[in-house]
């Protein structure tokens, strides 16, 4: 059985089952999920916990087979929590976890619970996952997307009984927030705490969010990329700020706007040989939202524009490796803004034909 996490409360009520697989990179929302599970299942007698991290390739997979077939007839219920970080049980662990996926059906002392990291499609087609699927529930635990982050953070004020002021004073507090917490989602959650202690419940003010929120935001270089096509000139420039100031690799950064910029020149080119735009974005494998993304965007840049953003991004390359280059800053930083803030230039005109400013 498959589970979005907005649904595993109501499922938690309806019945507990005997194996839950929780897979996502949200540390928060995964320690949230597997919390509410575990409540539910010491209610139910399951009180003593045994806990194994999968470590490497030398994990032993028979101790935590001996604990899943363990059958409990004097003493209380288990659960049995296994941990993978990687999310690659290997082969013996795969044969594992198929085995106690089995097992759980007709063993209800000892309640399974798997932690995973978010998982690409292929792995989740694999027979270790699919068994987990079969014989229990999964939830997959998706991050919060900035878009979704003032109506999360809103909906946690409320919880501890505090709110914003409403219209556009409001509107600004959220975000602020979002601009201080972005991408750290359990500092998020402690600013949250730390404004319930400081404040009593009801209203709070701007002055007193800007007072008291640290700025604790996180960026990841896959992040800028969709603020970039986006056209979201200001973000980009926090982003590269703060990637710079966490010691991102500037090879990173430009491997992310060159892809991008690479995956831009190719589809309008297939689009220009007469491709329908579905096809050539599912050609050269552009998904999920960056889909959505080049859609709005690709009507509006010209071939002759990509052409130069690439030959820009060539620059940048051996730039950030060192060498220097006529007419551009000689720091990696300096021309990597100047790459995004390019590109970002031309994803957020409206009109078609817009040439390049150097």
């Amino acid at each position: 059985m498959q589970l979005a996490a907005a649904q595993l409360e109501a499922h938690l009520q309806r019945g507990l089952k005997t194996l839950y697989a929780l897979h996502g990179d949200e540390a928060l929302l995964v320690q949230e999920a597997a919390d509410a599970i575990r409540a539910v299942a010491r209610q139910q007698g399951y009180t003593e916990r045994s806990v194994h991290t999968v470590a490497g390739a030398h994990f032993d997979w028979g101790a935590v087979l001996a604990a899943g077939g363990s059958l409990s007839l004097f003493a209380d219920r288990q659960i049995l929590e296994v941990r993978i970080p990687s999310g690659k049980p290997g082969k013996e662990g795969s044969a594992a976890l198929q085995e106690l996926a089995q097992a759980a059906q007709d063993n209800d002392s000892v309640l399974m619970l798997i932690l995973l990291p978010r998982l690409d499609r292929q792995t989740r087609m694999g027979a270790w996952f699919a068994a987990l699927e079969s014989h229990g529930v999964t939830v997959q635990i998706d991050s919060v997307e900035r878009g979704a982050l003032p109506q999360w953070i809103a909906q946690r004020l409320a919880r501890a009984g505090q709110r914003v002021k409403a219209g556009q004073e409001g509107q600004r507090t959220l975000q602020f927030f979002v601009d201080r917490v972005e991408g750290n989602l359990l500092a998020a959650y402690q600013e949250i705490e730390k404004l319930a202690l400081l404040y009593p419940p009801g209203e709070l003010t701007f002055e007193q969010v800007e007072g008291a929120v640290l700025n604790v935001a996180r960026y990841d270089v896959f992040k800028l990329s969709e603020s970039v096509l986006a056209g979201q000139a200001g973000r980009v420039q926090r982003m590269l700020d703060g990637l710079q100031a966490e010691g991102e690799a500037q090879v990173l950064v430009h491997y992310a706007l060159a892809e991008d910029i690479r995956a831009l020149k190719r589809v309008k080119d297939a689009l220009i040989e007469g491709r329908p735009l579905p096809v050539a974005l599912r050609e050269h494998r552009v998904w999920g939202l960056k889909e959505r993304l080049f859609e709005r965007v690709l009507p509006r840049l010209e071939s002759a524009a990509l052409a130069e953003l690439l030959h820009d991004a060539h620059l940048v390359d051996g730039i950030v490796k060192g060498l220097k280059t006529p007419g551009w800053p000689s720091d990696g930083w300096q021309a990597l803004h100047r790459l995004a803030m390019r590109l970002c230039q031309l994803c957020g005109v409206p009109a078609q034909g817009v040439a390049m400013r150097k």
